[in-house]
C-alpha cells in the first residue's frame, strides 16, 4: 500500500459538518484553539449556522481549515499510518502544508485569515462570478472562455475532473461564457452562489496583498512531499512554498493532474481528510484504479483506520 492524503477546500463547508466526529477529542481541541487564534466563535458558526455566515469567504476559509486540521489531528492521535505525499484542494493547500509540517496550526488560520479578506477585497460584491461547466474536455472550454472575454476576465478555474471544470472571472463574461459552452456541447453550465472568482487573473491583486502576510510568517522544510495546486509538483525550500502559495490565487486549482500524478508514482489509497465527500468522487473519476477513503464522520475515520492499519 502506498497512501496519500487529500484535504478539501470551499464548497465542502456545511452547518453541522463536525457533529459526525463525537468521541474523538482532538477535533474539540482543534476548534477550540482555532476560536482562540482567531478571537472568534468558528465552533458556534460551524455548529449552528446560518449557513449564509458561513458560506461567506471570509468564513469559510478558516472554518474548512480549523476542520481539516481538527480531523489530521485525530488521525495522528489514533496512530494511523503517514502518508507519503498530500495535496489540499485549493484551500485545502494550506491543511496540507499543516500536515507536512511547514506552517503550525496558528500561522495557517492567520495566513487564510488574510488570503480570504486580500480576495475578498480583490473584486468588488457582484463584479466577479464563477460557474461550474460538465461534459466538455479543457480544450475546448478554453476556446469558449477566449471568446466570451470580450474584453473581460473568464478562464477555467478549477479542473477538477475529466468533464468536471469550474470557470471564473467577471460575472458578465462567466455569463456568456455558460450559453457558449452549452452551444459547443457542454451537458450542464450553471452559475455558482460565489461572488469571488478565485484562480483566475481578477485575483493577481490579493496575490500582491498575500505576499507581505506570506513573507511574514515562518516556513519549515516539509516532512511529507506537499503536491502544490499551480505546478503540480513539489517546491523545494521556503521562498518556493511562499511564490507558489501566491500564485495559487491567480493560477487554475491543477486537481485531474494531480491526483494522476500520485497514480503515476504509486498511490493506491487516498484519504480525504475533512468534512464531506467532494475530493473521494473526483478521485473515483480521475484514477479509478486509487482506493478512496474518506473521513467525513467518526465511522468513515474508524473503517479507513482499520483498513490503513491492516496495509
Amino acid at each position: 500500500m502506498k497512501l496519500a492524503f487529500v484535504f478539501p477546500g470551499q464548497g465542502s463547508q456545511s452547518v453541522g459538518m463536525m457533529a459526525g466526529y463525537a468521541g474523538l477529542a482532538q477535533i474539540d481541541e482543534a476548534m477550540a484553539a482555532a476560536d482562540a487564534a482567531l478571537g472568534s466563535s468558528l465552533t458556534a458558526l460551524i455548529t449552528n449556522g446560518p449557513a449564509e455566515e458561513l458560506a461567506v469567504t471570509t468564513t469559510t476559509q478558516p472554518a474548512m481549515l480549523a476542520a481539516d486540521v481538527a480531523v489530521w489531528n485525530a488521525w495522528v492521535a489514533a496512530g494511523g499510518p503517514m502518508p507519503s505525499m498530500v495535496a489540499g484542494h485549493s484551500l485545502g493547500e494550506y491543511a496540507a502544508l499543516v500536515a507536512a509540517g511547514v506552517l503550525n496550526f496558528d500561522a495557517a488560520l492567520k495566513l487564510v485569515k488574510a488570503r480570504s479578506q486580500a480576495m475578498q477585497d480583490a473584486v468588488p460584491a457582484g463584479v466577479g462570478g464563477m460557474a461550474a461547466v460538465l461534459g466538455i474536455e479543457p480544450g475546448p472550454l478554453a476556446e469558449v472562455c477566449e471568446k466570451a472575454s470580450q474584453g473581460e476576465v473568464v478562464a477555467c478555474c478549477n479542473l477538477n475532473a475529466p468533464g468536471q471544470i469550474v470557470i471564473g472571472g467577471h460575472k458578465t463574461a462567466v455569463e456568456r461564457a455558460i450559453v457558449l459552452a452549452k452551444e459547443a456541447g457542454a451537458k450542464r453550465a450553471l452559475l455558482l452562489p460565489m461572488s469571488v472568482p478565485s484562480h483566475c487573473e481578477l485575483m493577481r491583486p490579493a496575490a500582491a496583498a498575500l505576499a507581505h502576510a506570506l513573507n511574514n510568517t515562518a516556513f519549515a522544510a516539509p516532512n511529507i512531499a506537499v503536491i502544490h495546486n499551480a505546478t503540480v509538483d513539489v517546491a523545494g525550500d521556503a521562498a518556493a512554498i511562499r511564490a507558489v502559495l501566491a500564485d495559487q490565487l491567480f493560477k487554475p486549482v491543477r486537481w485531474i493532474e494531480t491526483i494522476s500524478k500520485m497514480a503515476e508514482q504509486g498511490v493506491t489509497h487516498i484519504v480525504e481528510c475533512g468534512p464531506g465527500k467532494v475530493l473521494a468522487g473526483m478521485v473515483k473519476r480521475i484514477a479509478p484504479d486509487v482506493k478512496c477513503l474518506t473521513l467525513s464522520d467518526k465511522a468513515a475515520f474508524d473503517s479507513a483506520l482499520a483498513e490503513v492499519a491492516a496495509g
